[in-house]
């Protein structure tokens, strides 16, 4: 069994399902993220709608939506938008809790939050709630949360009225993981993310790891920087995971994978060098596949169940070996 390059995957994107893509659409667009892609596939009655930070001064400007990091996928099956009865899974409500956020960093925190509020969208958390003052969580239409996070120390931006979008960045995608040590070896081993940084909450009961692939970024110092922005703040393309202590203890499924109902987060995908040599390599691995290359009738993406089952996509890195068209 050769092993792939893992240097060269990216954590591509993260999909959610939306009730109303034009509202969704101006939220997010809100945000700084620009359309990289957008495919129709009628007979199925569902559009896909990519975004990404597209700017000049952002991460992967200019480049095919397979060959970035911190994309997010919306999902629309037809006709939801009209449908009053039509409500979607945010992952924060028991019992249906998994996925857990998006995650923007902002050069700005202060001036990002007010221009979002001044827009008249909701929070879950502002800046001035509770006793974390440098972080908050900002809520899309469908009730999903965005987490917002400064690229700068808060007391350095105090005051400072201007925030420029395309210097954001999407930083991170969580998700609740039962069991740590399971799902830390399936990332690390299976899909080649490297451990970036851990977080311990032990007053609170739980530990965030961060997993990523370095790529030019490389492994920061695992410790808070002195200004106390996290070190990771610049970067895209990141996995938080969310560990309750005492999960793992519990039987069964603990979490909600976001597929069956109630329906909201879909997956997270992953953009490889080589689709067929690193199905190849999963397949040695053992892993439990949600979709095969060979089943169905799109045979250009791979689903992989990770330990929670939580669907992981697998897609080929076009500007890395051109395979298809869109």
């Amino acid at each position: 069994m050769s092993t792939p390059d893992h240097s060269k995957w990216k954590f591509n994107h993260t999909m959610l399902r939306v009730k109303d893509p034009q509202k969704s659409l101006d939220y997010y667009r809100l945000l700084g993220l620009s359309l990289v892609n957008k495919l129709d596939f009628p007979d199925n009655k569902f559009t896909l709608y990519f975004l990404a930070y597209d700017g000049p001064s952002s991460a992967s400007t200019n480049a095919h939506w397979t060959d970035r990091e911190g994309v997010v996928e919306l999902t629309h099956n037809w006709g939801t938008e009209s449908d009053d009865s039509f409500t979607i899974n945010n992952g924060n409500k028991d019992p249906h809790k998994g996925f857990g956020h998006l995650c923007i960093s902002v050069d700005n925190i202060q001036a990002a939050c007010q221009r979002i509020e001044d827009a008249g969208y909701k929070f879950q958390k502002k800046l001035t709630d509770g006793r974390m003052r440098s972080i908050a969580f900002a809520l899309d239409p469908d009730g999903y949360w965005v987490e917002i996070i400064g690229q700068n120390p808060v007391e350095k931006t105090e005051g400072i009225k201007e925030t420029d979008t395309q210097g954001y960045r999407m930083n991170h995608s969580m998700i609740r993981v039962k069991d740590p040590e399971k799902s830390l070896k399936f990332y690390q081993d299976v899909m080649g993310m490297s451990l970036m940084r851990t977080s311990e909450q032990k007053e609170a009961g739980f530990t965030l790891y961060f997993l990523g692939y370095p790529g030019d970024y490389g492994i920061p110092d695992p410790k808070d920087s002195p200004n106390g922005v996290n070190p990771l703040a610049g970067k895209e393309g990141l996995l938080e995971l969310t560990w309750n202590y005492g999960t793992e203890k519990e039987e069964g499924k603990v979490y909600h994978d976001g597929n069956s109902e109630p329906q909201g987060f879909g997956h997270i995908c992953i953009s490889v060098d080589d689709l067929d040599k690193a199905c190849a390599f999963m397949e040695d691995k053992g892993v439990n596949w949600k979709k095969r290359l060979t089943d169905g009738r799109m045979k250009n993406v791979a689903f992989v169940l990770d330990p929670d089952e939580y669907w992981v996509e697998i897609i080929q890195n076009e500007k890395l070996k051109k395979s298809n068209d869109w």
